[in-house]
């Protein structure tokens, strides 16, 4: 059984606002660029890191002054393809820019999320075929819905007997010793979910739920917090994981995500065998008593 975390409520404090989220993205991802490397010509001390105001207005063909009142977060509607030129100013990816126009009020081809999502009877009988493979159901916001036997064998938690707050898997990375040990704690990981934590809250920001678990990882985990203030976004994607579970020991296993429509919605992830051996491993794994 995995040792006891915090289980009281999140406090309630309220988000910032979208054009102030709009603000603090726009200066970060100008902050992050090189000048140098995108070919600008600089003359006398610079003591601004990455690109001007004066250059991201240049580059996407907007007023300076008008770039500057969006970038302090003040009251201002840009039109599609002035955040579209942004974005291409500021060498957004595919993610980067979606993020931009949910925050610019922009409504996307791609639908959001519903709030109430769960998963039914299907998604239980889908997770358990995937035997003896690991496979849970989970959020966009990583709250995890459903899981089979064998990812609950493979993490060491009965999902019933989790308390809500617990009951998610940015959470628990964040929080709970033994899940980062099985985990391997990898900085890198926590980095990548949160970016896509961002993602959703972007999208699903009318969801108080979201808003007090947002609020409940600013105010408790430093880890979380200095992620979050690099204000990266990023979309899932499949990819080898590492596990050390405490009796099968070491499992590769790739990571791969199907959806229940919308793509941005309710996921399952699937965990499958790297190598023969890690089947084998699996297989072990079925063997031992529910946790």
């Amino acid at each position: 059984m995995l040792a006891a975390t915090p289980t009281h409520a999140p406090p309630a404090v309220a988000a910032s606002a979208p054009s102030q989220e709009l603000g603090h993205f726009l200066r970060a991802r100008r902050e992050s660029l090189s000048a140098a490397a995108m070919g600008l010509a600089r003359h006398g001390r610079v003591r601004t890191p990455g690109l001007r105001r004066e250059e991201v207005a240049q580059l996407a063909g907007i007023g300076v002054t008008w770039y500057t009142k969006l970038e302090q977060g003040r009251e201002v509607q840009p039109s599609r393809q002035a955040v579209e030129a942004i974005a291409r100013a500021l060498q957004c990816n595919d993610d980067e820019l979606r993020h931009l126009l949910v925050l610019a009020g922009i409504k996307l081809d791609q639908p959001a999320p519903s709030l109430l999502e769960a998963p039914g009877c299907l998604h239980r009988q889908l997770l358990d075929k995937m035997l003896p493979y690991p496979a849970q159901m989970q959020s966009a916001a990583f709250d995890l819905l459903d899981a089979n036997a064998a990812y609950e064998r493979l993490m060491g938690v009965s999902l019933q007997q989790l308390p809500a707050l617990e009951r998610n898997c940015l959470h628990m990375n964040l929080f709970n010793p033994q899940w980062q040990r099985v985990m391997r704690h990898e900085p890198q990981a926590i980095e990548r979910m949160v970016a896509m934590f961002r993602a959703a809250y972007t999208q699903q920001s009318n969801d108080p739920a979201i808003a007090r678990r947002l609020d409940y990882f600013l105010a408790q985990s430093p880890v979380f917090r200095n992620a979050w203030e690099r204000y990266q976004v990023r979309s899932p994607e499949n990819n080898e994981k590492t596990f050390d579970h405490p009796v099968v020991g070491i499992l590769h296993l790739r990571q791969t995500y199907w959806w229940s429509a919308p793509r941005n919605g309710m996921r399952m992830v699937v965990y499958l065998p790297v190598s023969d051996q890690d089947a084998e491993a699996l297989d072990r794994l079925a063997a031992l008593p529910a946790p």
